[in-house]
């Protein structure tokens, strides 16, 4: 999974890259300081891992993992090559969900690219370039398949979607906001567009708005107001808060958390948000040799679900053997799981579902 941070210039954008990564991208109080994308992977924390290594102690122990992109700062004009926007427009359309970094705290020492605070300007700002680009995008697209129509009716059901996203983008709405089928949301991928992306706004909050409650942070209020509009999640984060703890031991962050009132780190707490708003689970395979997360999407049955160890493993799927992490747990071992009946053989049918340990049985 790859999530692309993005933000006006001094939202906090490459604090909370940092932070997040620790990959030490630079960071300063001056527009465009990120030109090229840093990247930076983070492995997804999960206790059920933890206890299968202790269970197991695996030769190897291999969790799943998120990319973070830190693009460039956007500026009005974008769409049309400002400042580094197509740079930056290239570079989203790689990501697969969009977390934008909005600023909501006051603080005279750090510049704002627009003079003041205000999350629903700097929002508007950046989802109009997207949505100009997306524009453009589309018409181009509608010309194209007006003129495969004449030759092929079948093009007709494509092309009344494209108007439909069409009519959303000129007025000011994201393709997102669109009412598609499944069949359409398919036609509409190879476009990669990029108001069609999951969005989470982080909000970037003070340091003290965990301590005196985000509720009574308007920017913040404002944020969740245009969220809830547009199927988007709003997650209130302190860039600076995930400074400090990137900078702590592991015994001392736990400490840290309490103080704060907090239960875990807005890294945790980001990805829990973006496995929601993608749809994505974890399934787990469990040895000596090794102890894995698989990361796949929600509804994936088993054939696909074993492709993503290797395309053999589904192409000569025969059954998996399933156990649930808790059952696994409660019965101490695979052996006394399988005493108890309660590791399952399923074929190809089964939804895979999170936290199933599985062993996949298959013949090339």
């Amino acid at each position: 999974m790859k999530l692309g941070i993005v933000g006006l210039p001094n939202v906090g954008k490459s604090t909370l890259f940092n932070a997040i990564t620790q990959a030490g991208a630079e960071s300063a109080n001056y527009p465009f300081c990120t030109i090229e994308p840093n990247v930076g992977v983070v492995t997804v924390p999960d206790e059920r891992l933890d206890k299968l290594r202790e269970m197991y102690n695996p030769v190897k122990f291999t969790p799943a993992i998120i990319e973070f992109v830190d693009i460039a700062g956007l500026v009005k004009g974008a769409s049309r090559g400002e400042g580094l926007g197509n740079k930056f427009l290239a570079n989203i359309r790689e990501v697969d969900a969009i977390v934008h970094v909005v600023r909501c705290f006051d603080d005279s020492n750090i510049i704002h690219v627009e003079g003041n605070i205000d999350p629903a300007r700097d929002i508007e700002t950046i989802d109009l370039e997207l949505i100009l680009a997306d524009l453009e995008s589309v018409e181009k697209r509608i010309d194209r398949v007006t003129k495969a129509l004449r030759g092929d009716k079948k093009y007709q059901a494509e092309l009344d979607m494209w108007v439909r996203v069409k009519e959303a983008l000129e007025n000011g709405k994201s393709a997102r906001s669109v009412d598609l089928s499944d069949e359409e949301k398919e036609m509409a991928k190879d476009l990669s567009l990029l108001t069609m992306k999951p969005i989470i706004y982080a909000a970037n909050v003070a340091e003290d708005d965990f301590v005196n409650g985000i509720e009574n942070n308007p920017y913040v209020k404002a944020v969740e107001e245009i969220a809830s509009r547009d199927n988007a999640e709003v997650l209130p984060i302190s860039a600076r808060i995930e400074e400090e703890i990137s900078q702590l031991e592991e015994d001392e962050k736990g400490i840290f958390l309490e103080d704060m009132g907090l239960t875990e780190s807005g890294l945790d707490r980001l990805i829990k948000k973006s496995y929601k708003l993608l749809g994505l689970i974890s399934y787990l395979t469990a040895g000596t040799p090794e102890v894995r997360a698989w990361t796949i999407t929600e509804g994936t049955k088993a054939p696909q679900a074993a492709g993503k160890i290797h395309t053999d493993f589904e192409r000569g799927f025969i059954r998996a053997e399933v156990v649930s992490f808790d059952n696994l747990m409660a019965c101490g071992s695979m052996a006394a799981a399988k005493e108890k009946g309660l590791v399952k053989s399923e074929g190809k049918e089964y939804v895979m579902q999170d936290g199933d340990i599985v062993h996949f049985l298959f013949n090339v």
